[in-house]
């Protein structure tokens, strides 16, 4: 047996579990601090939050590409894996901060992307100077066109970002791309490609990163006979026989990728972004593969207790069967904020409501908040690990009055500006209540904040009892207490609230999470309160409102 790899940073605490019931906070790095004063968040504005992290309670620190990038989607067009955008700071940089997690005892994933290259990336740059049917264009996916003199494209896949999935080059060859066309898809079943991958792992591993989180993990494995097959557009529900996402042949690269963290000790953890129904997205979440997947239905779900209850026993089940551990998610850097997607009517297209500049129809922000700290405590009670999107924790809304020209998103220009994307969830969070950018730096940021970000500030709640992170301060510190086991059982109308609009769950030693998803108040259940996500009625559980309790002696 060889002798396990070991890395030049670690935390203070080793545990090779760590991952299965842990919370982590997803930084999207040039939206979190700005130490520089470029107006661009950097790896040492991390670094300088890094004791706020670790007072916040959470266990990790999960960082978006922070990659040299163009910028073509904001950093998940990689033009070098194994460095750090010179916007951003340098590797150094990235050590110091690896360096002062590890010394709070916070654990580091990073966001790998191999479902394809930015289109500078050297690998792609070579593709271009060289011929059809190259080792440099074997890399990534060049196929002639169709039509008489291959004018039209391969196939008619259809980019995620808008408008055909193909490119064509000077040569008159097509090269495939799922999102944008500065975002080549590489080739997989290409050999130098997995190798290449897999060094990269292991270059980050090295210097002590615990995990990874693995972008449009579903993807990689592709379907490139003739004739074309169609795609479904990534609809679900996937059932492993479209050409384009959620193949089988993707597990046999999940299994190599898992030999090679298993090199470390503790081995590395990883999380698949696998959008597919849970019985097949449990897959990559086996011991054998990447050990976990992002659940994303409670993301996606209604505020609707009994889609809730549905979507938590199907996956605490899922998890079971894959010997993983759940994961739980409500917002990200995709994604509406929950506070305000909560806030909205029930069916609203969040697309043509961004389109309004957030006016039609109108945003109840109270409410949205207050489902949002009631959804929050309920995820925070699940047994498995939990993943808090940055802002989250001061009841950010979406920013939805940004203006055209100074939208970033690829969606806003391949849509024939008919989308604008997800620039509302990435503006720069705030610190301070004043100031050019409420804190995050000395000067403008590179996305505009809304106005009234200062009164969600950092300060601003800081020491306030009821603002919505000192909730999550002690959400975060009551799980670590409380936290032991995988076991959820449910509890039944008889000895809960009888209302349909309840859902109510007892963990290890008997505590009780009870959620009130009505509009109306129902018995508060018997026990020692622990915390609740709003102020309670003399003994009820008003609607909204989610509450944890203890039993009695």
């Amino acid at each position: 047996m060889s002798t396990p790899r070991t890395p030049a940073s670690t935390p203070r605490t080793p545990d090779a579990d760590w991952w299965r019931d842990a919370v982590v906070y997803q930084v999207y790095p040039r939206s979190f601090a700005d130490a520089d004063g470029d107006g661009l968040g950097d790896v040492e504005g991390i670094t300088s939050r890094v004791p706020y992290l670790a007072s916040l309670g959470v266990d990790a620190v999960w960082l978006s590409p922070f990659f040299p990038s163009p910028l073509a989607d904001g950093g998940y067009d990689v033009a070098d894996y194994r460095a750090v955008d010179p916007r951003l700071g340098t590797l150094d940089d990235f050590d110091a901060f690896l360096h002062a997690a590890h010394e709070h005892d916070l654990r580091v994933i990073v966001d790998i992307v191999p479902n394809h290259t930015s289109s500078a990336h050297p690998w792609f740059e070579a593709a271009l100077a060289a011929a059809p049917g190259s080792p440099e264009r074997a890399r990534y996916v060049f196929r002639d066109g169709a039509g008489a003199s291959g004018e039209l494209p391969p196939s008619d896949w259809v980019s995620n970002f808008g408008g055909s999935a193909w490119t064509r080059v000077p040569d008159g060859q097509w090269y495939l791309h799922l999102f944008a066309p500065e975002q080549p898809d590489l080739d997989w079943s290409n050999p130098e490609v997995r190798s290449d991958f897999e060094e990269t792992l292991r270059f980050w591993s090295d210097r002590g990163v615990d995990g990874f989180r693995v972008d449009v993990a579903h993807g990689l494995a592709k379907d490139l006979s003739t004739p074309y097959r169609p795609s479904n557009e990534h609809a679900l529900p996937l059932d492993g026989s479209d050409p384009l996402y959620d193949r089988d042949e993707v597990h046999e690269i999940f299994e190599g990728w898992r030999r090679v963290l298993d090199e470390y000790d503790p081995p590395r953890a990883a999380v698949a972004e696998a959008w597919a129904p849970a019985p097949r997205r449990v897959l990559y979440a086996r011991p054998t593969e990447l050990g976990q997947a992002f659940n994303f239905d409670l993301l996606e779900a209604p505020f609707d207790a009994e889609v809730f209850r549905t979507i938590i026993s199907r996956n605490t089940a899922a998890a079971d069967e894959s010997g993983a551990s759940s994961t739980w998610v409500l917002s990200n850097h995709d994604v509406v904020r929950h506070a305000t997607r909560y806030g909205l009517p029930e069916g609203t297209d969040t697309d043509a409501w961004l389109m309004t500049d957030g006016t039609e129809p109108a945003l109840d922000r109270e409410r949205g908040l207050r489902r949002a700290r009631a959804a929050t405590l309920l995820l925070l009670a699940l047994p498995g690990s939990t993943y808090v999107y940055q802002g989250e924790e001061l009841g950010l809304h979406e920013a939805p009055a940004i203006p055209h020209d100074e939208l970033q998103d690829p969606k806003w220009d391949r849509t024939g500006h008919t989308v604008k994307g997800r620039d509302g969830c990435r503006v720069p969070i705030p610190w301070t209540p004043s100031g050019p950018s409420f804190g995050f730096g000395p000067v403008a940021p590179h996305l505009p904040q809304p106005e009234d970000f200062g009164a969600s500030s950092v300060e601003a709640e800081d020491g306030d009892p009821g603002s919505t992170l000192t909730l999550y301060r002690a959400a975060l510190a009551a799980r670590a207490r409380l936290q032991r086991g995988e076991e959820l059982t449910w509890v039944d109308a008889e000895t809960a609230p009888a209302s349909a609009s309840v859902v109510a769950f007892d963990r290890h030693d008997g505590w009780r999470c009870v959620m009130n998803f009505g509009t109306g108040p129902v018995p508060l259940p018997a026990g020692r309160v622990l915390l609740a996500s709003g102020p309670l009625g003399d003994g009820e559980l008003p609607g909204e409102t989610t509450v944890w309790v203890a039993p009695v002696g």
